[in-house]
């Protein structure tokens, strides 16, 4: 989790580093007309989510980044594409405890305890549209956001063999236990979007939910000695911070060369 933190904070770094390259050198910047641009919007998010329906009774809370692609028309219309990675430790389904034994641990191959580690990992993806509204304020590109997304949900309990002892769960067994489970999701979202005049300071922070309609993908699961077709309702929901590059198409007249 600390690796993944790291990580976003690397991509924001970066592109504010790129941002503040874009609005310097060649251009200075005079403030420009109130009123709607059209721009590419390059996103890295991060996000807190408690489960909810089927999906409670697997996971606990997750944390999540997420690297958005927008465009916003001049009249304020959002499309583009979302895609979010989510994790967490809190594993509440143990899919291995037909493998334990009367001291509640799982014999290795040498003889002695394994250690086995279990994490929620998974990822959506959608192809989004909303809208920013504002029609009183006097930054017509900044207001409520919001938006809805179709596309797909896959998560499964993540069996990490720390010792590498355990040949139970080595290779393709691991399949067996693992709980891959994916579907067709859909998501929802509101918010406030804030571009800054100067093209510097752009975000988004909101609360969000996302439900999959999900069933297993795995044909067989060893420690139930049964298929998992079960149809499942997974849910999330949660509040997401977002930072925004606006890529504009157009350089608008109120910005002139040195």
């Amino acid at each position: 989790m600390k690796k993944s933190l790291f990580l976003f904070l690397i991509i924001t770094a970066s592109l504010s580093v790129f941002s503040q390259r874009q609005n310097s050198g060649f251009f200075r910047h005079i403030d420009y007309k109130d009123s709607c641009h059209h721009f590419v919007i390059i996103g890295a998010n991060i996000g807190g989510e408690l489960p909810l329906g089927d999906m409670k009774t697997r996971f606990g809370s997750n944390l999540s980044f997420g690297l958005p692609i927008l465009y916003k028309t001049g009249k304020n219309l959002i499309v583009g594409v979302d895609g979010n990675y989510f994790f967490g430790d809190n594993v509440k389904e143990d899919p291995l405890n037909n493998l334990y034994n009367s001291a509640g641990t799982i014999t290795g191959g040498n003889g002695n305890p394994g250690a086995v580690r279990l994490n929620e990992r998974g990822f959506t993806a959608y192809g989004v549209i909303g809208t920013v509204l504002n029609k009183f304020g006097k930054n017509k590109n900044s207001g409520i956001f919001m938006y809805v997304g179709l596309g797909y949900m896959q998560h499964k309990i993540n069996i990490y063999d720390i010792d590498k002892s355990l040949a139970q769960i080595n290779g393709n067994l691991k399949k067996g236990y693992d709980r891959l489970t994916g579907g067709p999701a859909a998501e929802q979202f509101i918010g406030y979007m804030y571009v800054a005049r100067n093209r510097l300071v752009n975000c988004y922070a909101g609360f969000e939910i996302q439900e999959g309609f999900t069933t297993g993908l795995r044909g067989y699961q060893y420690d139930t000695m049964s298929s998992d077709n079960k149809q499942r309702h997974d849910i999330l929901i949660g509040i997401r911070l977002g930072w925004l590059l606006p890529l504009y198409t157009k350089v608008p007249n109120e910005f002139y060369y040195n």
